[in-house]
């Protein structure tokens, strides 16, 4: 899809779509209110008559305007009652908007919405939102339908428009900003959505290959198993022994910054699909949990969006991969292996596999004497117990660090929620028979998860995002979410903000 920003009255643009506000009960957006005139008072009187809704995200499209306006539709796109939104209330007006434009036929639309007053929130922010909520509208899985049956006129091209010709360099700042992002979304959201027999290990590797051919910055190295027993990360192949899929450690390392600067880490949990293995899942549903590698999806998915924009950081991407299934030589419930840090595990449930695979990743991370450290995983389904759908679980040993990721998702509106990570919660991995279990019982699942983590992340400083809530959706509108790569990509722009 193709972005611009221009400026221009709205009643003037030709287009097949211009998209202006209007606010309850009667209020009209600049855009708007010169539309109103051209079209000799259409758009305040289908207000008057109840024609159009003001409520906010609602929308309302006129064909063939009346008067003198240039384009072949409006849409009208309402904003409540509150004089200045919400961060959020703009997200939904944003996506009702582009979810409209591409149901209506129109091939191009110009947005007057940055023309809206949003708390704290200024053009360039706007523009992102915009330029993010357009490409999200477009997406669609269907590389394997054998009759995709794409939209025939679909939306390919928006401007967002301004009226201050000032600002159309913060707007273009914005729109390439939120194109990459989205474009990093859509990267992770099709490979969770890809099934477990065309998305192996193996596959997210060549994944990786093919992202070094799109942007040459890129360096990729694959570790095999053999590479992985001489590192010793028994860990992590004790989960890879039940399956006939080999195992693949995927480095991924953009050098952006300044040489000798730290980089910032990234770690993604690749199970591409998880069985449970020996202590095996119930059948209903299972299929979803191909969907247990959005978090390595995240990181190739944040990786590739740091890289077009050229970001100038450093960023190591670590995808440990496997499948969890169950086999003769899979490990068994109360079996003893070795991660690559010397500590011994008691596994005692093998559906707890994803913090094994971790562990030893986040033990490799350690060489590239990181500046911090987050890893990203589906890890426990006691996260969306205790927060549902909504927000990703967020964990640290350093309270700066989580306080930045916190920022960063308040401003994408990919929020998380910071849980506590306290000793008393530790204890409960205690063994009898090794340094500790992988699991802590059924008490606080998913704080005890981050404890074991937590365990191999004590020489530098970490975060875990639990992200089994906000990955996929079920449901008629299943399917991966992409995030959060909004989060994290917004998190390192931050960074550089601060950083001067």
């Amino acid at each position: 899809m193709d972005f611009n920003a221009k400026t221009g009255d709205a009643d003037k643009l030709a287009s097949s779509c211009v998209v202006v506000a209007v606010s309850s009960p009667r209020r009209l957006s600049a855009a708007a209110t010169r539309l109103d005139k051209a079209s000799r008072g259409q758009i305040s009187t289908l207000i008057r008559q109840g024609d159009i809704d003001t409520g906010c995200g609602a929308t309302t499209l006129i064909h063939n305007p009346a008067g003198r306006v240039k384009a072949k539709r409006i849409l009208v796109v309402g904003c409540g009652k509150d004089k200045i939104l919400s961060p959020q209330a703009f997200n939904k007006i944003a996506s009702a908007a582009a979810c409209a434009v591409q149901r209506s036929g129109a091939t191009d639309a110009a947005s007057w919405l940055t023309e809206i007053e949003v708390k704290d929130r200024d053009s360039c922010w706007k523009a992102q939102q915009l330029a993010a909520a357009s490409e999200d509208a477009v997406y669609r899985f269907d590389e394997l339908k054998s009759d995709p049956k794409p939209p025939k006129r679909p939306l390919r091209r928006l401007s967002v428009v301004s009226a201050d010709g000032e600002e159309l360099d913060t707007i273009r700042e914005g729109i390439q900003a939120g194109a990459a992002v989205a474009h990093g979304m859509n990267l992770a959201r099709t490979l969770g959505n890809r099934p477990g027999n065309y998305c192996t290990p193996s596959d997210l590797a060549d994944q990786a290959l093919s992202l070094k051919n799109d942007f040459p910055s890129l360096k990729v190295q694959v570790l095999e198993e053999k590479d992985m027993e001489k590192l010793g990360m028994g860990a992590l192949l004790s989960v890879s022994r039940g399956s006939r899929e080999p195992a693949r450690l995927i480095v991924m390392q953009y050098n952006g910054g300044k040489k000798g600067d730290k980089p910032t880490v990234l770690v993604g949990k690749g199970v591409t699909f998880d069985s449970g293995g020996i202590s095996l899942k119930p059948g209903a549903a299972m299929d979803e949990m191909k969907f247990d590698m959005c978090g390595a999806a995240s990181v190739f998915g944040t990786v590739a969006a740091v890289v077009e924009m050229a970001l100038p950081i450093n960023l190591v991407g670590i995808v440990p991969s496997t499948e969890n299934m169950p086999d003769g030589l899979a490990t068994k419930p109360g079996d003893i292996v070795t991660s690559m840090s010397g500590q011994t595990i008691e596994v005692l449930n093998t559906d707890a596999e994803g913090r094994l695979i971790l562990c030893d990743a986040l033990t490799y991370a350690e060489k590239f004497n990181p500046d911090v450290v987050i890893d990203v995983a589906t890890l426990t389904g006691a996260c969306v117990i205790a927060l549902g759908k909504h927000a990703t679980g967020l964990f640290s040993n350093d309270q700066p660090l989580a306080d930045k990721l916190l920022s960063a998702g308040q401003t994408t509106g990919d929020r998380a929620w910071q849980m506590p990570l306290w000793d008393e919660y530790d204890e409960q991995l205690s063994s009898n028979f090794a340094d500790m279990g992988n699991i802590g019982g059924r008490d606080a699942g998913s704080i005890t998860a981050a404890c074991f983590l937590a365990r191999y992340t004590k020489d530098y400083r970490w975060a875990h995002l639990d992200i089994a809530g906000v990955a996929w959706k079920s449901g008629k509108d299943k399917g991966a979410t992409g995030r959060p790569v909004p989060l994290l990509t917004q998190f390192l722009m931050d960074r550089l903000h601060d950083a001067g």
